[in-house]
């Protein structure tokens, strides 16, 4: 009897990335092969196995997929073992659970030299939302959002934050001008986009508006989501500066004001007492805060 075709290394490392990643392009960039090549490697290792792994366009695995998931790292962690070498050598899994804005904006577009300077740790990242503080899976390291103290975790400050007004090119047209934003009247004015996560109280009280906070209108759970609804004209966003340049840099949005005002929220860094005994979380975090220092500086 012949022996079934063993699967290409190719289309493992494919279906492994693209698993972790949940991105063909983040997949395609870590293994220097463009999108369709991943894609093409991973249609042909379903065939070859009769298996669908993923389920949907979020690349949710299937049960099939969990299943072959666990073998194929555990090959891939086989293979790389070299007879002889310590145990120090061998790859690292990390568990990082950051919020969709931060990683998208802060973390993503530095996520490479990482890769790079530490190829031996394997970064699992997964969602947190910055209000509840809340992840789907355990995680080594968890970015929250908020002031501080975290009494079930310890904790770094990783990022504080000035925050301003803004609005669309196209809102500001139609009911601007405003010289500042930063009286009773010219925010009266103006439909005011609402967060859980940034009061609107930071700005009235640093420029001594006496308005109490909006009580009605849009809101918004993500900062992200806030600054993209600001961008399709839904009105003034109280934008975190750093964490949204990108939205002022491509002209999405616009400041009503020069004057900014540092928010009582800022982003950390948690985890539970003992996860920095390990090399790679310590290694993650000290790394992390140096990237966002040099960008600042």
């Amino acid at each position: 009897m012949v022996s079934p075709r063993l699967p290409s290394t190719q289309g493992l490392q494919a279906f492994e990335a693209v698993a972790r990643l949940r991105s063909v392009n983040l997949a395609a960039e870590e293994l220097a092969v463009t999108p369709s090549a991943v894609s093409h490697r991973i249609r042909q290792l379903e065939l070859l196995l009769g298996l669908k792994f993923f389920t949907g366009s979020d690349f949710s695995l299937s049960a099939d997929g969990m299943a072959y998931l666990a073998r194929v790292r555990e090959a891939i962690a086989a293979l790389r073992q070299v007879p002889g070498r310590e145990p120090e050598s061998q790859v690292r899994r990390l568990r990082v659970a950051v919020t969709p804005t931060f990683s998208r904006q802060m973390l993503l577009p530095r996520l490479a030299r990482f890769r790079d300077a530490y190829p031996n740790i394997e970064l699992m990242l997964q969602v947190t939302m910055p209000v509840r503080n809340t992840t789907v899976e355990e995680a080594d390291i968890e970015l929250r959002f908020g002031t501080g103290p975290f009494h079930d975790r310890e904790f770094v400050q990783l990022l504080a934050d000035d925050v301003s007004p803004v609005c669309s090119p196209a809102y500001l047209e139609r009911h601007g001008p405003f010289d500042g934003f930063e009286t009773d009247a010219e925010v009266s004015r103006a439909q005011l986009l609402r967060t859980p996560l940034e009061s609107w109280r930071t700005w009235f009280k640093a420029c001594g508006i006496g308005l109490p906070e909006p009580a009605t209108g849009h809101q918004f759970n993500d900062l992200g989501l806030a600054l993209d609804a600001a961008a399709e004209d839904f009105g003034v966003v109280l934008m975190h500066l750093r964490l949204g340049s990108a939205w002022l840099e491509n002209g999405r949005l616009v400041r009503l004001s020069r004057r900014s005002v540092p928010s009582p929220n800022a982003y950390f860094l948690c985890w539970k007492p003992g996860a920095m005994e390990r090399w790679e979380c310590a290694t993650f975090v000290e790394w992390l805060r140096e990237a966002l220092r040099e960008r600042a500086s």
